[in-house]
């Protein structure tokens, strides 16, 4: 990567008018946007990851099947034992739970031979994995390929097959295996699965999807699912934490603590954390099956390796014998241990076996030691391979966390990117597949387990049974795949180490092109973070320079949590070896371990992704730390450019010092330039990582060079921002927050979603009719090639307060502009109708598309052929024939009719048939167009956060008009100005006006003009060599008398955005309908003719205003208007009751259901009906007496 990504085209002051028109013609085999496709690399790259080698690195898969443990059985073991709550080790004769009860020792199961009572012993496990490429397979036919445009008409899923190799062994004998199918497991689109893999534009658009189609989503059921992008914590580095909710674990727990997210070489990850407990003592906590447990740290580090109390204490102390705070803690450590009276390693093995053995799940023969060691290649440092280097993992954290509560060091920052990693949708896909394959292992066994209960089991050996009884297990891991793409959520048995169960997909929505492209780039911090009611998670920090946008997070709930790459950040998705840097390092002058101690306290240590590699002093550090970028960037001894070199110097009271290197996946990364012996002319590309760059000195301009220091200089100051925040013209003149009111509305906006739209079946699409290309453009429009989906219109826009229909944010439109088509718009909708759904399973087909004879030269036939669908190009109106379907058991033809409220016209009719194409057609898609042209009410927003609503469309004969007789297409209210401070809208308005009149484009890239260079005096010396105002004032004219205004109007050309919020789409009527049984009040929902809510800030102003019988007609009467009868001599509207007269002298009302007059109304409680007395309230008065008499509330109403 030696490429300025900012490298533009050698002119970009044209349109370039001439280079579409030949790329349309001849699209070719090469992207013209080959930067589009980087930005959705990180996708593509981390599912090919899964079942490709990377050079000498081998697939995810193979990796994650190798660490899947094998699961064994014997025919002539007992029942399994069960737990069902975590348990932590407390001494040597209690388990303690991790909610503090002691519970008696789990019992170890009798030992036995291999060949004793246990009889025959069956192992299973998975040697390897595939998913196929996307296939049809038609009855009496070859398969053939499928591509994604299929799986949208046809609403179903974009899969291929999945299969593995299933082997087990009996005893010692022969390994058998036997392909076993897994389903169809979704695959991602323009991956190395996919069968658009390698196309170019020309062959892209053969087979009907976009030329610069970049894939990186599923398709399932029809719709495009994004597997979105998690914040998650950096992986592979030790991190001290200080929180208050530790203190809940225990009364010894204190708020501090040490974590550790171990990823292994399969990319799934288990943490661990150290707790630090007032009295010095340590506690290790991991989790195995969502289950918690908390074990005694010196226990662990006895198992680790075979070392005395001598060698530990030196290990962690480090020479430094001085500091009584820290020799005074691992003496107590040491101390505590000895409860246990286990004094080798063995024995503190056999320990964890005995204790854990039911929860690992292990085969009965192993023995409590191998348990143990199980044990901990599953949970503690699963990133290591080597005991050694674990234990000396464990040793750094002690450190670390000693050093953090004495206070010499500062706890880390949990919300700073410095400490944070990226979950990618591949690393997701892997582990949940992963989880499922151990489950499947599991199930069998099970399977094979209830056969032995329950007196079924024919032998190991016998092949049939065997098949019968691993098929009654569920194999089908494509069904998960597709429900967890389909819902988002995660249902796991061992949680994936993800604090989450939801909210993992979302729908790669097409309302425009820059929203569908804004879902790649996307990062969420997590579901859990969303609960949570500190701010703190939501904070913009410094470390988050160059890597997330500052400008990109929406406004709301979400803020802070959602946020954006920056469009020059990249996710690494590939393994380097890594196999020759300890070497290279110990050249330079770093002091290898060897299993010794080192002595000198004033050490830092040098960790490689999790492994302490060595030590070194500061000094020295620094020195390998500037060596070892040299050489990554000049390409000295194979070093990978993506190396994140971490330096933290020596500090009191700041981060805890070492030397850091990462190369795993999942971190966020940026190009800057490398600036050779202090030269600040150019230099090499280097890959900076977000861990590193705190301790650097990057400068951002030319002037901010200080030589000698400074060692790296940005490409351009806009690499801060997103792909939508850099689109925004002039944004460094206006006020932060319209910046990021523009990064939604342009997500919101109607433009062109896509350019195949014929082939598309979405639910809603959105479509302007007038699209255009901006005059004012910011250098990174071209480069994104955002001219292929115009997203806005150049429009005439005077800034005056004209005829008071400006006011509010409201703006007017000139009639003759829109009846010229300005902002034309069109919604396409479709509507899917599938018979099959209406005949039950296994049911003969009764139902089927079509007229009956009967309706040959009926009216009907206007909008229905005989096949009972609709023509192309027909106009629909409410209750018009939609299609018809006749039914062979009633034997009739049911016409349905259309209900849409607005007039449409049948745009396409898709027949979609079945997999295996035999079938008889049950499966209809009809795409219906709906003109949507401006009305008063709909929405429009400049690029610079300015939105308002169409007020009024103002004839254009009385419109003002310049001395050049131009008329503007918009007026706005100066209003709009002051207090939203979007200067940079003044500034387009100038610069696209002199764009216009000379035929060019103008470059609106933010931080280029200064006080020195202003953009007034830049465009508005082109207005004036141009003829026009030198600030962008012109003389009107009323359109009313033809007279001149006495001021200057403000006018120019904005691109301005149609909002897809419509009043078409929103727009609320109701006299009589429904209403709710209970509350008698009007049903709400607008489809359902509801009614308008008025809430209690309608209330309030209708009070406010002393409108009193507006209010009564708002509350009561248009809403629940009922009369009832209440008892004025007990006040209870629940106690009358009417009954036949028993005598003379009552009150009678007449029934307003029956009009029986004749009744009598008497109070139950009162026994009389002399205070009875029938009043209009509203029903839900009568509904809100009856719940308070449900709670033992008696109400009381006084009545005159």
């Amino acid at each position: 990567m030696k490429v300025n990504p900012d490298a533009m085209p050698a002119d970009h002051t044209n349109f370039q008018v001439i280079d579409w028109n030949r790329c349309a013609r001849d699209p070719g085999n090469e992207f013209r946007y080959p930067y589009l496709q980087r930005l959705v690399a990180p996708h593509i790259e981390s599912f090919n990851a899964v079942f490709e080698p990377q050079g000498k690195h081998p697939s995810l898969m193979s990796l994650a099947l190798k660490d899947i443990p094998k699961r064994a059985i014997f025919d002539g073991s007992a029942k399994p034992f069960k737990v069902t709550r975590g348990a932590a080790v407390k001494s040597k004769d209690t388990v303690e739970n991790s909610d503090g009860d002691s519970a008696d020792e789990a019992p170890a199961p009798p030992a036995a031979s291999k060949s004793g009572s246990r009889g025959n012993k069956l192992t299973v496990w998975f040697e390897d994995v595939t998913v196929g490429y996307p296939m049809v397979s038609g009855t009496g036919m070859a398969p053939t390929r499928q591509f994604p445009v299929e799986c949208r008409e046809r609403s179903s899923s974009y899969r291929g097959r999945m299969q593995a190799k299933l082997c087990w062994q009996i005893n010692d004998d022969q390994v058998q295996t036997e392909v076993r199918s897994l389903g169809a497991a979704p695959v991602m689109v323009r991956s190395n699965r996919c069968n658009l893999q390698g196309l170019g534009p020309a062959e892209l658009i053969r087979r009907r999807e976009e030329s610069e189609e970049f894939g990186g989503y599923f398709v399932v059921n029809g719709n495009e699912k994004i597997i979105r992008m998690l914040i998650t914590t950096r992986g592979n580095h030790i991190q001290a934490i200080q929180r208050n909710s530790f203190t809940k674990r225990g009364g010894q727990y204190s708020p501090y603590g040490v974590t550790i997210r171990c990823v292994r070489p399969d990319t799934t990850s288990a943490t661990i954390t150290m707790h630090y407990l007032n009295d010095g003592n340590l506690t290790l906590r991991f989790y195995h099956q969502k289950q918690e447990f908390l074990v005694p740290v010196m226990l662990i580090l006895r198992a680790l390796a075979e070392v005395s109390d001598k060698e530990i204490f030196l290990a962690i102390i480090q020479g430094d014998f001085d500091n009584t705070y820290l020799t005074d803690r691992v003496e107590l450590l040491l101390r505590s241990y000895k409860a246990l009276e286990l004094f080798t390693r063995k024995q503190a093995l056999e320990y964890l076996g005995i204790k854990f053995r039911v929860v690992m799940n292990l085969p009965e023969d192993l023995t409590a030691e191998e348990v143990g060691r199980e044990l901990l290649r599953q949970v503690v440092g699963v990133h290591l391979t080597e005991d050694r280097d674990k234990f000396n993992l464990l040793v750094a954290m002690i450190q670390k966390l000693y050093g953090v509560v004495s206070g010499e060091y500062a706890a880390d920052n949990g919300d700073s990117a410095q400490a944070h990693d990226v979950l990618l949708g591949g690393q997701i896909y892997l582990a949940l597949v992963k989880d499922r394959l151990d489950d499947l292992l599991i199930n069998c066994l099970d399977s094979l387990r209830r056969d032995m209960d329950m007196g079924r089991y024919q032998g190991f050996t016998h092949r049939p049974y065997l098949t019968k009884a691993l098929n009654r297990v569920s194999w089908d891991i494509g069904a998960r795949l597709d429900f967890f793409l389909a819902t988002g959520n995660l249902v796991s048995r061992s949680g994936l180490d993800i604090n989450q169960t939801s909210g993992f997909t979302i729908i790669a929505e097409k309302l425009n092109f820059l929203r569908f492209l804004a879902h790649f780039r996307c990062v969420h911090r997590g579901a859990f973070f969303a609960t949570m009611k500190t701010t703190s998670v939501r904070k913009l920090l410094p470390e988050s320079w160059g890597f997330m946008c500052p400008v990109h997070t929406p406004d709301g709930s979400p803020c802070g949590l959602l946020t954006h790459l920056s469009h020059t950040c990249q996710i690494t998705t590939t393994h380097p070896d890594t196999s020759a840097i300890p070497h290279l390092l110990a050249s330079l002058g770093m002091s290898q371990i060897f299993h010794r101690n080192v002595a000198n306290p004033a050490s830092v240590t040098v960790q490689l992704d999790g492994r302490v590699i060595g030590y070194c002093s500061p000094q020295m550090a620094a020195t390998l730390a500037r060596k070892l970028r040299y050489l990554k960037v000049t390409g000295g001894h194979n070093l990978p450019l993506q190396l994140e070199i971490g330096y933290v110097p020596m500090s009191r009271g700041g981060q805890y010092p070492g030397l850091y290197l990462f190369t795993g996946p999942g971190r966020m990364v940026r190009p800057v330039r490398y600036l050779l012996d202090g030269a600040s002319d150019g230099g090499p590309t280097d890959l900076v990582g977000s861990f590193e760059q705190v301790y650097m000195e990057i400068a951002c301009l030319d002037e901010d060079v200080v030589p000698g220091t400074t060692t790296h200089q940005e490409f351009g100051p806009t690499h801060i921002l997103s792909v939508l925040a850099s689109m925004t013209p002039f944004s460094d003149f206006n006020q932060s927050p319209r910046n990021m009111y523009q990064c939604q509305m342009g997500k919101q906006t109607m433009g062109t979603p896509a350019q195949a739209l014929t082939y598309r079946g979405d639910n809603k699409l959105y479509r302007l009719q007038s699209g255009q290309t901006p005059i004012v453009r910011t250098k990174h429009h071209a480069q994104f090639g955002f001219d292929e989906f115009p997203n806005g219109t150049n429009a005439c826009v005077a800034v005056i307060s004209y005829t008071g229909y400006d006011m509010e944010d409201a703006m007017i439109l000139n009639k003759s502009a829109h009846e010229r088509g300005f902002k034309y718009g069109t919604v396409y909708k479709t509507e899917e109708i599938d018979l099959a759904a209406e005949t039950q399973r296994g049911q003969a087909i009764h139902m089927h598309f079509g007229l009956g004879p009967e309706y040959a030269e009926n009216e009907v036939r206007q909008f229905l052929d005989m096949d009972g669908l609709p023509y192309e190009g027909t106009r629909l109106r409410a209750n018009d024939p939609f299609y018809a379907v006749m039914d062979d058991i009633k034997c009739l033809t049911k016409i349905f009719k259309y209900k849409g409220p607005e007039d449409a016209v049948v745009d396409k009719v898709r027949l979609l048939g079945s997999d295996s194409g035999n079938t008889e057609l049950q499966h209809v898609t009809i795409t219906l167009r709906i003109p949507r042209f401006p009305v008063v009410g709909d929405k429009f927003s400049s690029r610079h956060g300015q939105k308002g609503v169409c007020s009024q469309k103002w004839p254009a004969i009385d419109l003002p008009f310049s001395e050049s007789g131009i008329q503007p297409d918009i007026i706005i209210n100066p209003h709009a100005f002051p207090s939203r401070m979007t200067i940079g809208m003044f500034v387009e308005s100038m610069a696209a006006k002199a764009g216009a009149v000379n035929g060019l484009t103008q470059d609106a890239t933010p931080f280029q003009f200064s006080e020195d260079f202003t953009a007034a005096d830049y465009f508005g010396e082109q207005l004036a060599q141009s003829g026009f105002n030198y600030h962008g004032n012109e003389p009107m004219y009323s359109g009313a008398t033809g007279e001149e205004f006495q001021a200057d109007i403000y006018f120019g050309v904005v691109y301005y955005q149609r909002l897809r919020h419509m009043v078409n789409d929103k727009f609320q009527v109701r006299s009589m309908g429904r209403v709710n049984q209970l509350t008698m009040q009007p049903v709400k929902g607008r489809k359902r003719g509801g009614g308008v809510r008025f809430g209690e800030m309608e209330r309030d102003s209708l009070i406010a205003h002393g409108v009193s019988y507006l209010l009564q007609d708002r509350l009561l009467n248009c809403s629940d208007y009922t009369q009832a009868h209440i008892c004025r001599l007990c006040g209870s509207i629940l106690s009358p009751f009417s009954r036949p007269p028993l005598k003379t002298g009552g009150r009678h009302f007449q029934s307003r259901h029956t009009g029986n007059s004749r009744l009598e109304v008497v109070c139950k409680t009162c026994k009389t009906s002399e205070g009875i007395r029938l009043v209009a309230i509203p029903y839900v008065f009568k509904y809100l007496s009856s719940e308070l008499a449900c709670m033992n509330i008696r109400m009381a109403v006084k009545v005159d």
